[in-house]
């Protein structure tokens, strides 16, 4: 591999990379000293005079991460050093860079990992047709010969591929096809973290740069939306450079480049990533320095600024009102015939997908609720409730769990964008909408831990269902406002991003000449804050939002979308409530588990070698996981020839089929499953937890043998007959007190009476259940399913417990009908008609 490289990359090519990048640095500098002076003016501007839109109805965390990892398990893994397959363990720390070792016990050890993957700017790949549709256009003029064979051979046929057009490239393969879902959603949300930008929370040179960056892509002639603006600054550099370098190094590598297809390609890629590499070394040095010259001049232009702004604020409102006398009548032309006639069919393609991905996002955190209040009703306690909002609070950054959502976003098509309007592909928008929805699911959340737990503090356990659901009315309502203000901004955000590129490329050519005249109506002390082709950008800008500003304004009257009309404006409606903003998360497991959160430290997490005691392994040891272990049951010895090791059970953890299906759909419970420790067996404490209190089989007996599970009857039994069985599997003394104090069923063996509305569910038979005898309280029939008033489709529970429905053939009793936790919400705007009915009683505790 060694050879390859300084074959190819001798001393005369290494001087054209390093001229190549100063020549792109230079010119990003300059570029960069001037947006710098004129973000630091607007940033000035915005503290003195103030702004903002709606206030958002949600708290935001500021540190959901804190002692928390994503995930860690064992993956087969493609060493290109040797050619050879080897079985190294994975974990995926809260900085979300997949640290890799040779195997669990290097980790627990704490040593260094044996590399480190930066996900900014990969694709995650799970087949080797789409690899090799990628890897075939890296050196287009070398044609493959029919039945060529490519240069890597999985172990199995579940791979996972990380894919990038100028870094290296990573390989691993899974032995089920359970494991290789579980790891492609963690790798997406990897890739998605990594992409998604520079902090919002700096004004000054996070604007700075990307406006520099794109100046310097259109004076190169590019004007569309770029996939590459990913990573840290010295990664979006790199790729900045790599766009033109790479090319012109092709071109003089490529012919001479010997042995078969495949052998070129990988080659290539081996040369690709070293000149990466390279490049980004000196990206980072050549940032660094200028950033630090920036810096040191900011504290005398701040002072320039504020003593001088009105002056400057009037100087620009001149120059501006010039500009636009000679731009504006050309840019309302060019909207008429170009712009105008596809805005409403571009926002439809825009708002069908995203809105369907944050009504999901709703029907998620609502099922999760709608499982607590089951298990909340047969045992009433704190120690329950705790149990589930550990699992709740890190819903948003669990990446199977979300997935739902995910993937309803990534059905947005833009088609025919890409050649009329410059866009080079729809994932720029589908990921931006992906991490909203990321965010408003842990607003939603961090929301609803700050309310429930000043409720339990003010109150006892009587009443806790009551209580769980207040919260929840509280929440939705808010989430529903929230969740309707990003979208409708993120709306005008993505077609501003469609529309202004293309609007500036075709009004540069007559109004850029024209421009440099203008220059000499600013002053020479105001000529730093003030800039000629900011103001241009400016004015075509404005001329385009008022169109854009109608039609997302038009689209949110239109009952279907699901959108507050922007005439309602919440401000201050819960005052107490963003007193809670400043709270830390809660560890719910210190304050109400105790003895548990040691358990299951120790046996899920697996963090930690239990006989170290290092303060680093003790860091570990606390850490929590947010997505659980895999479990494969007797794993398949894989012989191939590339295969030098093959996973073991001590790697790879042990799991039923059925479990293993549920966490592939992201219903798997850290608290109701045996804990695996490092050997992959069940940690005592684990072991003897008690099932779970609604009724169900916990997933203890679920991974039972097939002979004891047969002992269970399939059919809906009575509650007398549930908990005598009950107490012959596990002795559940206190699961049979409690529904044998609960009212009798008033149905057959064969029908049941009708948990409480918002969770009311079908038989595992597939036989829906008879409605109480209150009729007004529920919706009597489903399909269709029963709807609240804000506009979103309220979860029903024949989603919310399908997995349940399945391995869970036991009943909840439910309480008496004044009792009832259905949601039901009265919204500030329309329903859709056409839509289900719903009831007419609303939530009072607001």
């Amino acid at each position: 591999m060694g050879d390859v490289i300084s074959s190819h990359l001798d001393e005369a090519r290494r001087e054209i990379i390093t001229a190549r990048t100063g020549e792109v640095i230079r010119e990003f500098g300059r570029l960069y000293e001037q947006q710098y002076a004129v973000a630091l003016f607007n940033s000035v501007r915005l503290d003195i005079e103030g702004g903002g839109g709606p206030q958002p109805q949600l708290l935001h965390r500021k540190i959901p991460l804190e002692n928390k990892s994503i995930f860690s398990g064992s993956l087969f893994q493609y060493l290109e050093e040797n050619k050879k397959w080897r079985n190294h363990f994975l974990f995926v720390p809260d900085s979300y860079n997949i640290n890799y070792y040779d195997n669990k016990a290097s980790h627990d050890r704490c040593l260094h990992p044996k590399g480190t993957i930066n996900c900014a700017g990969y694709r995650v790949l799970t087949s080797m047709e789409q690899y090799l549709d990628l890897t075939a256009n890296s050196l287009p003029d070398v044609k493959a010969k029919v039945g060529s064979s490519p240069f890597l051979k999985c172990v199995s046929q579940f791979p996972l591929i990380l894919w990038h057009p100028y870094a290296r490239h990573y390989y691993f393969c899974a032995t089920t096809e359970t494991e290789q879902q579980k790891w492609h959603a963690v790798l997406q949300d990897c890739v998605r973290h990594a992409n998604d930008g520079l902090s919002e929370e700096d004004k000054v040179q996070t604007p700075a740069f990307t406006d520099a960056v794109r100046l310097y892509r259109q004076a190169q002639g590019h004007y569309g939306s770029w996939e590459m603006m990913c990573g840290a600054p010295s990664q979006i550099l790199s790729n900045l450079v790599m766009e033109g370098l790479l090319p012109e190094l092709r071109e003089l590598i490529s012919p001479r480049l010997k042995g078969k297809l495949h052998e070129r390609q990988r080659n290539w890629m081996l040369i690709s990533d070293a000149v990466y590499s390279l490049v980004q070394g000196q990206c980072q040095t050549q940032y660094e320095a200028l950033l630090q010259k920036c810096e040191a001049a900011r504290s005398s232009l701040d002072a320039s600024i504020r003593t001088d702004m009105d002056q400057i604020i009037t100087s620009k409102e001149h120059v501006t009102n010039k500009i636009r006398a000679v731009v504006l009548p050309k840019a309302e032309k060019l909207l008429k015939v170009s712009i105008q006639p596809y805005i409403s069919s571009i926002l439809e393609a825009l708002m069908e997908p995203t809105s369907r991905g944050f009504s999901e996002v709703r029907e998620v955190f609502f099922r999760e609720l709608v499982d607590m209040s089951k298990n909340t009703l047969n045992d009433g306690t704190k120690e329950t409730i705790a149990q589930h909002m550990e699992k709740i609070s890190m819903l948003a950054f669990h990446p199977v769990k979300m997935h739902s959502c995910y993937e309803k976003v990534e059905h947005l098509s833009l088609e025919g964008l890409q050649q009329r309007f410059d866009v080079s592909s729809p994932s720029v928008f589908v990921q931006r909408a992906q991490i909203l929805m990321r965010e408003q699911m842990d607003d939603a959340v961090y929301t609803f831990e700050q309310i429930l737990h000043q409720s339990l503090e003010s109150q006892g356990t009587e009443e806790l269902c009551k209580t769980i659901q207040r919260c929840q009315d509280r929440v939705i309502k808010k989430f529903d406002y929230d969740s309707s203000t990003v979208r409708k901004r993120f709306f005008r955000e993505a077609l501003l991003q469609i529309f202004i590129p293309y609007m500036l490329k075709q009004l540069s050519p007559s109004c850029v000449s024209e421009l440099p005249r203008f220059q000499e109506l600013i002053f020479e002390d105001f000529s730093r804050f003030i800039l000629v082709e900011n103001i241009f950008e400016e004015v075509v800008l404005h001329s385009a939002m008022k169109d854009i500003m109608m039609a997302v304004k038009e689209a949110a009257v239109q009952r279907r979308h699901n959108l507050y009309r922007d005439s309602i404006v919440l401000s201050n409606s819960d005052p107490s409530l963003h007193l809670l903003g400043e709270n830390p998360s809660i560890d719910w497991a210190k304050e109400h588990g105790g003895a548990k959160e040691e358990a299951d430290g120790a046996g899920e997490n697996s963090e930690a070698d239990g006989e170290s005691e290092g303060g680093e392994s003790q860091k570990k040891r606390r850490m929590k996981q947010i997505v659980s272990m895999i479990k494969v049951e007797d794993s398949p010895v894989l012989s191939t020839e590339s295969c030098v090791e093959v996973p073991s059970n001590n790697n790879i953890l042990e799991k039923d089929e059925d479990e293993a299906e549920k966490d592939g759909d992201g219903e798997e419970s850290s608290e109701g499953k045996a804990s695996p420790d490092q050997n992959g067996s069940a940690s005592p404490e684990a072991s003897k937890k008690p099932g779970l209190s609604n009724g169900s089989v916990s997933k203890e007996e679920e991974a039972k043998p097939e002979e004891q599970l047969k002992e269970i009857p399939l059919k809906v039994e009575s509650a007398t007959e549930i908990a005598s069985a009950l107490e012959e599997k596990d002795n559940r003394e206190d699961d049979q007190r409690v529904l044998e104090e609960q009212p009798p069923s008033n149905q057959e063996v064969s029908e049941e009476a009708l948990p409480p509305a918002s969770f009311s569910k079908e038989t595992p038979s597939g036989t829906t259940e008879t409605a109480p005898e209150n009729p007004s309280e529920i919706t009597p029939d489903f399909p269709p399913p029963p709807h609240d008033d804000s506009g979103f489709q309220s979860p029903t529970s024949e989603g919310a417990q399908a997995e349940e429905g399945k391995a869970a053939p036991c009943k909840v009793t439910p309480p008496p009908p004044e009792e009832h936790l259905e949601v039901k919400e009265k919204s500030t705007f329309i329903m859709p008609e056409a839509e289900a009915t719903t009831t007419d009683s609303e939530t009072t505790d607001q």
